[in-house]
This record gives structure tokens, sequence and C-alpha cells, in this order.
């Protein structure tokens, strides 16, 4: 069974999905944290983390059997491109404006007659060991293509985004949305609670899977997985160690 059908079937089970955010460049962490996760999220919005670094954590992503699920920094097409080429397992798109901006984004992820992304996979094909047939009928389902919902438009526009052919997940950014929404950081405001709730319940409805991403808020994870998300990041690689070492440190002293 391969990591993407693993990740599925986990959520499809109702068990919830957790992993961490990876914003450092050593594969060693991709490494270290793997066989703790459900899957990876590889940051290159937030961090300055090159295309040979992400191919890095791929590679240790493989090793652990884990899903490396990248967060391109745009829509644009040359953000996109290069990350799919890499062999990655999925991509997440961050701060969509409404339905359009997801059809290009999932155009650009799919291959003709669904979408209209451009042919020069290596890595996909095993370097030419798998046939042309063989790959592109696995790439239907051995690419997750999320998109993340962190603008007031985009929650207004969430029926029509769902309804997108080739999109595989939305993914909730609760920080982003609460500035959309105009109350920045303040995500138990009531209108930010209903639109994040907006967003589960439609794409439940739908048979979307729904995420969110998070900082390490445990607390935060749990409500709104009980109430209907099915993945959830939160927390990154330099939390962890600045949240382990403090809780060490302070213990002893």
């Amino acid at each position: 069974m391969g990591v993407l059908e693993q990740f599925r079937e986990k959520m499809d089970s109702g068990i919830p999905c957790i992993g961490p955010s990876i914003t450092l460049k050593d594969p060693f962490i991709a490494e270290a944290l793997g066989p703790e996760s459900d899957f990876l999220w590889i940051d290159t919005e937030h961090s300055p983390m090159s295309i040979e670094s992400v191919t890095g954590h791929l590679l240790a992503a493989r090793a652990c059997n884990k899903p490396a699920l990248v967060r391109v920094p745009g829509s644009a097409t040359e953000s996109i491109k290069p990350v799919l080429d890499s062999g990655v397992d999925g991509i997440i798109v961050p701060q969509v404006t409404g339905v359009d901006e997801v059809r290009r984004v999932v155009a650009d992820c799919r291959y003709p007659p669904v979408g209209k992304r451009g042919f020069g996979v290596r890595r996909g094909m095993d370097y030419g060991r798998t046939s042309l047939k063989d790959y592109l009928e696995a790439s239907v389902t051995e690419l997750f293509v999320a998109v993340m919902i962190e603008h007031a438009n985009a929650v207004s526009e969430i029926d029509e985004i769902l309804e997108v052919p080739g999109l595989d997940s939305v993914v909730i950014g609760t920080m982003d949305l609460s500035s959309s929404l105009g109350h920045l950081g303040d995500r138990s405001h009531p209108s930010i609670v209903s639109a994040i709730q907006k967003v589960i319940d439609a794409a439940r409805k739908k048979n979307i899977y729904v995420g969110m991403g998070l900082g390490w808020e445990p607390e935060l994870a749990l409500h709104w997985l009980e109430r209907g998300l099915q993945w959830v990041q939160f927390g990154c690689d330099y939390e962890y160690l600045v949240q382990g070492a403090a809780k060490l440190f302070n213990s002893v002293r």
C-alpha cells in the first residue's frame, strides 16, 4: 500500500492524522520526525528552503514510508511546477482567494484532460523505470492536491471550491483567516469560529478531506478534530527543540 493510500485510509476510517511542519533544511529533521508522524509538511512558504533542500526531505520521508506534502510559496505556476517534478507526494497551496484561483492551481497539478500540467517528470517515474502508461494512471491518486482557506472570500466561495475536479483537500489557516476577517490572532472570535466550522462542514459534506495548520497548540488541535477536522499540522521543528529543551531543563532546575 502506498503512503498516500495509507494516509487516506486512516482519514476515511476516522483516525486523525497528525504531522509536523519542517522548516529547517537538514534532511535529518524529516528522518527523525517521520516515524512519529502520519505525514510531513515541508514548508517553503515561510522558510528559506531551496528545491535541493526539499528533495533531501523527500528522500528522508520515503525512508520513513510517510507522505511528504510541500507547502509552496504561492499559487504561481513557477512555484508549483518544480516541486511537483521533484516527486512530492502532495502539494499545499496557501492564500487562495477564491474558486478561480483554485481552478488554476488544480490545472497546474493535473495532467490533461483534467488539467494542463507540463510533462517533465523524472523522479516520479523512477528515472524512467516506470512506464509512461503506469505513471499517468497512478498520477491521479498518487498526488495529494490541497489548498489553504485563509481568505474571507475563499470561505464565501467554499462550496464552489469543493466542486473543483482534482482537488483532494482544503486546509484551514487559522491565523491568516483571522486576519482576513478583521480579528488578527483572535481565533476564538465568533466570526472566526463560524467560518472555520463552515469550511469543515462543507468539506465533510462533499467528501473532501479537511485539514488545518497550527502552531504548538494541542488543545486547539483537539478542539477542531472533535468538530470534524481530519488532519492537522501543529508545531514545527524549531518549536519542538525550544519547547522540549525548556521542559527538560526546567524539570532539572
